[in-house]
């Protein structure tokens, strides 16, 4: 996350903390091994986070995006050096003025250099918004998914996992230990390569006070049936996190307790990462993470026995994270703007009308498996009974009749005798039109499996997941979709 009207710099708050894995006894209020002075937490006024965002422009985005989502992030400079992530509610959010102070304040308390930390908020009118240190270097996803150079190093990953159960102990002994879908997207990296616990997760949520994860595969078995966070429950999504460490990929829980069950640990193991870990350290990180997956919520281990189990198991402590994340330290992240196709740009303004006339442009000339239509030859009747719901199905999708579309395509791929990745890119786009957002993500994620290079696919997810709310998501695979599309524009 960076800040204000002109190119990011770094964060404010300069650390003056060895760079070498601390207890947790140190982190509080600064603790013995730092002597920084925090900021008090301040009430702002919205002009003021306005002028810090130049006007909450779109150019100042750095997370959360699209017109449905309950919030956005922005960037800020509140004056020459002080850089901040501003984080702006919509308008049916947090009706309660003094349960969001109320809620704020205490957020607020918290000082800990395991967090990008709360040190403000504004509450006037119906605007609510929040405003936490700046964290320069982006999210463990961006690290752990989407890395360029090189994969992040084994000690670094043990060290996320430490410095992630030490901001769950501190919020936990400050009466602060639920926390609000907790998963890569909250880990951020400060300007010397730390990792910090986005404050955002310990707010509740601004819609309903108890929504979790829009991602049923990764939600805590007990909050399904109950529709509550609790303490063990962040335990369980701190697991799925030690699995993201373990793996570099986003792996469902059932599907890792299945591997480990079978004693197939190694299965879930980063293949970058082969040699550059000892079997015992992997068995270990393995054993932990399928304590803190239990079904049973009583048996999952507390914050205060991962921190004392993870500190056994540091490697390179006295290496600072920016030599082990290869960043040069104090300086912002390398990452420059997107520049964005037309269809990039359709998708990140979720201009439905834009995405379809592209579809439409593009017809199936990226379609091997049924370009011409099959059209010298007729097999069978159920094939021809097959392409003609596919035509019907064009029909209605270029008269905008997208629900007799998506029910004529949906024709099409039960007869199972083609696979087409266009027909699913517009059944897609028929269920965007309709308001069917996950199943419209269901097709773009399957026209993907069925042609992995093409760009289109990675688009349509990034509509669906904008629809969603999941924004970083969505961001990422904007991103994934772009790069795709630069380099077949090369070939």
């Amino acid at each position: 996350m960076g800040g204000g009207c002109s190119k990011f710099s770094l964060c404010w708050f300069h650390s003056n903390l060895k760079p070498s894995v601390i207890e947790s006894s140190d982190l509080e209020n600064g603790g013995k091994t730092d002597r920084k002075t925090w900021p008090s937490f301040t009430e702002f006024s919205f002009e003021q986070l306005k002028s810090a965002t130049c006007g909450f422009s779109s150019d100042n985005i750095v997370s959360e995006h699209g017109e449905k989502a309950p919030n956005v992030v922005y960037k800020g400079k509140l004056d020459a050096d002080r850089w901040i992530a501003v984080k702006r509610f919509n308008r049916m959010a947090w009706p309660d003025s003094r349960q969001f102070l109320e809620e704020a304040r205490s957020v607020g308390s918290l000082r800990s250099e395991r967090l990008a930390n709360l040190i403000g908020c504004c509450c006037e009118g119906d605007e609510r918004l929040l405003v936490a240190e700046f964290m320069p270097h982006e999210t463990l996803a961006k690290h752990l998914f989407h890395w360029e150079n090189e994969p992040m190093k084994w000690a670094m990953r043990l060290r996320v996992a430490l410095y992630l159960a030490q901001a769950l102990e501190y919020c936990s002994s400050k009466g602060r230990a639920l926390y609000h879908d907790l998963n890569a997207y909250r880990v951020l990296f400060d300007k010397d390569g730390n990792p910090r616990l986005s404050c955002f997760g310990l707010m509740k949520n601004s819609r309903d006070g108890k929504s979790y994860s829009t991602n049923l595969a990764f939600t805590p078995p007990e909050y399904l049936s109950t529709g509550r966070v609790t303490q063990e429950s962040v335990v369980y999504s701190f697991g799925t996190l030690l699995l993201d460490l373990l793996s570099g990929k986003h792996i469902p829980p059932s599907h890792a307790l299945d591997l480990i069950r079978g004693k197939n640990f190694l299965m879930l193991m980063d293949s970058a990462l082969e040699g550059h870990f000892s079997n015992d350290d992997g068995t270990e990180l393995v054993r932990l993470a399928s304590r803190c997956l239990q079904y049973e919520a009583r048996e999952r281990p507390n914050a205060k026995s991962l921190v004392s189990a993870l500190l056994s198991l540091q490697k390179e402590a006295e290496v600072p994270s920016y030599v082990l994340m290869g960043i040069p330290r104090g300086t912002e992240s390398s990452t420059q703007p997107l520049s964005l196709t037309a269809f990039g740009e359709a998708c990140l303004r979720m201009d439905l009308t834009a995405i379809h006339e592209i579809l439409e442009n593009i017809g199936y000339k990226d379609d091997e498996g049924i370009a011409n239509e099959l059209s010298f030859q007729m097999w069978t009747n159920q094939m021809q009974e097959t392409l003609n719901s596919k035509k019907h199905g064009d029909t209605a999708f270029r008269a905008k009749d997208f629900a007799i579309a998506a029910d004529c395509y949906t024709q099409f791929i039960d007869g199972g005798t083609m696979v087409s990745p266009t027909v699913y890119a517009r059944r897609c786009l028929s269920y965007l039109m309709n308001e069917l957002p996950q199943d419209a993500l269901g097709d773009a994620m399957q026209a993907q499996v069925v042609s992995p290079g093409w760009h289109t696919a990675l688009y349509l997810q990034a509509a669906c997941l904008f629809s969603l709310g999941m924004e970083s998501d969505a961001q990422e695979a904007l991103k994934d979709g772009t790069n795709l599309e630069a380099k077949r524009s090369k070939n």
